[in-house]
């Protein structure tokens, strides 16, 4: 199946930048910033990239931790606006849309207005990540699987979804995305199995 990258009037097209590295972006992914009339980006998308469209409004929508940030609803009714006056709208993210990176949130909001919505995915950084520092995630013989979870909400906090001891016994490679600022109570959780 091949994928055409070329935009409608009155879309929004998701597409994951991969894990910040320019060169990194799919083909698809690149010729549909270079057709878009207006781009939301990302803090973690790759900048570069949009350089490839200079007509286009580019318009900021990253998340600083602890700092600035556009709220997801205030996104979302971006992104239904400029389809419904018949942009052809680009939201570019870091990694992949689908990959704690709120596409499913986007893509419902436009859905629920009425408002095609297409899918480019990206290289996602838990996979992009280890790879590129030589660490496989599976190896024949030694690991038959990866985990991948967010370590954005610390353990212990009463929003926290995720059993850290179950995690530990699992004989898979471990990814943990988002999780510096937890990383300590993450690993104590972890070695206390």
């Amino acid at each position: 199946m091949k994928h055409s990258a070329d935009l409608m009037p009155g879309t929004v097209t998701l597409v994951g930048g991969g894990p910040g590295d320019p060169g990194l972006v799919t083909v698809a992914g690149l010729q549909a910033v270079q057709q878009a009339d207006v781009i939301l980006y990302d803090r973690l998308a790759p900048q570069d990239i949009m350089d490839e469209n200079p007509d286009a409004e580019k318009i900021p929508v990253g998340k600083v931790p602890r700092g600035k940030y556009v709220p997801q609803e205030e996104i979302n009714l971006l992104l239904v606006e400029h389809a419904q006056q018949g942009r052809k709208v680009v939201r570019l993210k870091g990694g992949d849309s689908f990959v704690f990176g709120r596409g499913g949130e986007e893509w419902q909001a436009c859905a629920a207005a009425g408002v095609p919505v297409r899918i480019i995915p990206g290289v996602t950084s838990c996979v992009a990540g280890p790879e590129l520092a030589g660490v496989p995630l599976t190896h024949r013989h030694m690991v038959q699987g990866f985990t991948v979870v967010s370590g954005h909400v610390a353990p212990g906090d009463t929003r926290s979804e995720l059993d850290w001891a179950q995690i530990a016994k699992t004989s898979t490679t471990l990814v943990i995305l988002m999780g510096v600022a937890n990383i300590g109570g993450i690993s104590e959780k972890l070695q206390a199995g």
